[in-house]
């Protein structure tokens, strides 16, 4: 049986322009409050994680049991993503329809790392982008019968992005992939458009239109003549670099291979041509090619790998099944199905414009609430099993007291022994482990993207600039929304940066990189943007005062889950760190997709549910 690429990495400033309809309008109103309109630093933003930091930074403890218990609740859960969301669904449906149930989130708006952004553009219809949480993978390979359930319920149906998404239209344009070369690591700014090779896993559909020749395009490249020719015989070769070893010995190799060494060694490529692939994992993966195991490039579809194995299990579902806000939508369904009065409509479709009242969001009479800006500092069992939950959390700098039957923390696991610092030490050693790869999402409303038409590109590699992916966004048409068809109207680009710090282990990169995020503003941002903007599309008459309308930065100090890593995790005998760190504690259990260290929004969804289910024994 194939390996799928799931079960392998499994196992192992600027403002807001007016001009929408009256309900649009109303969105960007500072009067109302609204944050998927706004722009700027967003994701971890200013507000969300100041309280937690003292938390766990600084040691500062929150006594809030002498406070009198405001609310009581049959659950309340600790964090507002997909993951506790679906808790929130799923114990609902076990407990019955009138368990009231409260979600904390201590960010400004609910789905966590499923983020939409919207924009306005000089009078044209609303733009939506996606922070976050990008899109349905391979759901025939990847839906769990849970996960297939849920999306049932909430009337998901993903064939229907067969039609949404149009896999014609920047090919239809002459568009093609390409790739920019900077100044600072390869002596010359060069945008090289026509890329015939897949650059890397989820590669955007429809894009091999006036593709180049292996040869044209490497041709191009500011290398060598000797860097040149070994790409092109890499590129164009379907060569066994292994050959000589067996299968057992291929994949022991590979797993214990970083994909640099492999390509740079192993495939003979060398320290010059190695180069061109530096940054390319830095969007699936969060690490550079020095930190990613060669088996884990092999089985997401990264180049080399083509004549070693007789058979690969490379994932045959198209990348299309995309909502235009990303999965934003499936957290958007999930609270319209938990709070029916906070938007209308019943369907996919409707989801995509269905205007929602965050003030409905948290109201007394209503069986579940959903109470944003509210970060939890602390979760005490009963002492005796018997009472309730203690439940502490800071809203507007004032400290709370709630009381439930049941708790289901769904948030950052690593925070999680500081909330309960009463757990086993052996769990918060695990918990500890899942140290989350940070990333930054950024889109930008552009007024036109005919630059891309005249250089011929809708997506751009950067191996070694700021930010190694630059795309149009994706051609979804659903709902009612329309994508931007004509090169003259406004368009959002997505723009990919990771904090690296090759030559460290995953998980010290990964901490390196949260305290460069931590330390850069919006304007520190905002100037890599149009500096790289500039640079890549200026011949194509680009210019980013003129053209760029906004910015929203989605940055995520604590984006990834963590995954395991063949070149720095040893083997377990026994349980996994993840399946200690999220057992069961009193009437407190754990999700989210940290708790099986694997970044997909399915596996959120599987862990709420198993922790909901672990509650029917609490």
């Amino acid at each position: 049986m194939a390996i799928t690429r799931r079960d392998f990495l499994g196992g192992t400033a600027l403002a807001i322009a007016a001009g929408l309809t009256p309900s649009h309008q109303l969105r960007a109103e500072t009067q109302r409050y609204y944050p998927p309109a706004l722009t700027g630093l967003r994701g971890s933003h200013p507000g969300s994680f100041e309280t937690v930091h003292r938390l766990a930074r600084e040691g500062e403890t929150f006594d809030f049991s002498q406070g009198a218990v405001e609310e009581t609740y049959d659950l309340v859960v600790i964090g507002g993503g997909i993951s506790g969301l679906a808790a929130a669904w799923f114990y609902r449906e076990a407990f019955g329809e009138k368990s009231r149930i409260l979600i904390l989130e201590n960010h400004d708006d609910f789905g966590g790392h499923a983020k939409r952004n919207e924009f306005s553009v000089d009078g044209h219809p609303l733009l939506i982008g996606y922070g976050g949480s990008e899109s349905i993978e391979s759901p025939k390979a990847n839906f769990s019968k849970t996960v297939a359930r849920l999306m049932e319920s909430l009337g998901v149906k993903p064939a229907r992005f067969d039609t949404a998404y149009d896999l014609g239209i920047y090919g239809d344009l002459g568009l093609t992939h390409g790739v920019f070369f900077d100044r600072e690591t390869f002596g010359v700014d060069r945008l090289v458009a026509g890329n015939p090779v897949t650059n890397g896993a989820d590669p955007t559909p429809g894009n091999t239109a006036k593709a180049k020749t292996i040869a044209e395009f490497v041709g191009e490249f500011p290398m060598s003549d000797d860097a040149k020719k070994r790409l092109i015989k890499f590129f164009a070769d379907s060569k066994d670099y292994l050959a000589n070893m067996s299968l057992t010995e291929k994949l022991e190799h590979l797993q214990t291979t970083s994909y640099r060494d492999y390509l740079k060694i192993d495939a003979g490529l060398g320290d010059e041509a190695v180069k061109y692939f530096e940054d390319m994992t830095h969007d699936y993966f969060a690490l550079g090619t020095d930190a990613v195991p060669a088996a884990s490039a092999m089985f997401s579809g990264y180049p080399g790998f083509a004549g070693l194995l007789p058979k690969q299990g490379a994932d045959k579902e198209p990348y299309i099944y995309h909502f235009p806000d990303g999965n934003a939508s499936i957290a958007r369904l999930l609270v319209r199905n938990l709070v029916p009065g906070v938007a209308p409509g019943s369907t996919m479709e409707d989801i995509v414009l269905a205007d929602f009242d965050y003030s409905k969001l948290d109201q007394p009479d209503q069986p579940v609430r959903i109470r944003l800006r509210s970060a939890a500092v602390g979760v005490r069992n009963p002492k005796d099993g018997k009472d309730l939950i203690d439940i502490g959390y800071v809203q507007a700098d004032t400290l709370h007291r709630v009381q439930s039957k049941h708790c289901v923390l769904a948030c950052y696991n690593m925070i999680i022994p500081y909330l309960m610092p009463d757990l086993p030490q052996k769990q918060k050693e695990a918990l500890a482990e899942s140290v989350k790869a940070p990333l930054v999402y950024v889109n930008v409303a552009i007024r036109n993207w005919q630059s891309f038409v005249k250089l011929g590109v809708q997506q751009i590699y950067s191996p070694a600039a700021f930010f190694p992916l630059t795309k149009l966004d994706y051609p979804v048409a659903l709902g009612g929304y329309s994508n931007p068809r004509n090169p003259d109207e406004p368009m959002v680009l997505h723009l990919v940066h990771v904090p690296t710090e090759p030559g460290l282990s995953n998980i010290d990169q990964n901490r390196v990189g949260r305290q460069k995020l931590l330390e850069m503003t919006f304007e520190d941002f905002e100037k890599k943007v149009t500096d790289q903007l500039d640079r890549m599309l200026g011949q194509g008459g680009f210019n980013s005062k003129r053209d760029i309308a906004a910015i929203t930065v989605n940055r995520w100090p604590h984006g990834y889950a963590r995954g395991v890593n063949s070149l720095f995790d040893k083997p377990v005998d026994g349980p996994q760190p993840f399946e200690v760190a999220r057992a069961r504690f009193g009437k407190v259990t754990i999700a989210n997709s940290d708790a099986g260290w694997v970044a997909f929004f399915t596996e959120a969804i599987d862990q709420g549910w198993r922790a909901v289910d672990e509650l029917k024994s609490a």
